[in-house]
């Protein structure tokens, strides 16, 4: 499981394009679906 702060400053990265912390998962397609499912996800959820 990864440290919850290296998935967030991940996330923001991929959504900010800043390459530093995302540039290996830039290129990777699979990575690119599943971050936009992810926002999607986040995007349905109500909130509170």
């Amino acid at each position: 499981m990864l440290p919850k702060r290296w998935v967030v400053e991940r996330t923001f990265a991929w959504l900010g394009r800043w390459r530093g912390r995302a540039r290996e998962y830039s290129y990777l397609l699979e990575s690119t679906e599943a971050n936009i499912a992810m926002t999607y996800l986040m995007l349905k959820r109500p909130t509170a």
